[in-house]
């Protein structure tokens, strides 16, 4: 293996897909800022679900928003709901994973909220049906994906696709993203 050649191709392939991204989801990621924003103003939280890698980034960026991200400042309503293991291996175990979130919007939600699901193929089940759960129940519903959305462009919106198939450069633009939103709520909230 040349690992000169493999590093270079990695970061021109990322170079390639942060820019597609930065291209294709100005609008779409304004849009969310602005939800967020509205959601926080109103008294809402902003609940965060994906599994796997997802699942970490969920972790995050609940964590950039409860706690801080660039500066000390108040703290922002943000759950992650996969990091309740209980939670997950009971509803796995009694419901079934695919409902695994399903379950935790119905129980923590209310109107007013703003249910994020992230998902590298826009096709994992559990997340569809939470974010079903969350517009069922008047939430707005998001997402983060990839690989052209899949079924997830059915159930969320603002709708954040990657233009790649490679799903390590997707969650790499699913963070910066993320991370983005962390900052852009703290100056829209004038947290900073």
């Amino acid at each position: 293996m040349d690992l000169n050649a493999f590093f270079d191709t990695e970061f021109d392939e990322h170079a390639q897909v942060a820019a597609a991204t930065r291209e294709a989801l100005k609008e779409p990621f304004g849009r969310l800022v602005g939800i967020a924003a509205e959601s926080i103003r109103g008294g809402g939280k902003l609940l965060f679900f994906g599994n796997g890698g997802s699942a970490a980034d969920c972790q995050h960026l609940a964590t950039e928003l409860t706690i801080r991200y660039k500066t000390d400042r108040a703290p922002i309503a943000a759950i992650a709901l996969t990091t309740d293991t209980s939670a997950l291996t009971a509803g796995g175990n009694d419901l079934g994973f695919d409902e695994i979130f399903a379950r935790q919007v119905a129980a923590l939600a209310k109107p007013g909220d703003l249910a994020i699901g992230i998902s590298t193929s826009g096709e994992s089940e559990n997340i569809i049906r939470g974010l079903a759960q969350a517009r069922d129940m008047g939430v707005t519903a998001a997402g983060f994906g990839g690989k052209g959305g899949g079924r997830m462009a059915g159930f969320a919106d603002p709708y954040l696709v990657v233009p790649s198939e490679t799903t390590a450069r997707i969650q790499e633009m699913h963070i910066t993203l993320g991370q983005m939103l962390c900052g852009a709520l703290e100056s829209e909230l004038g947290l900073i």
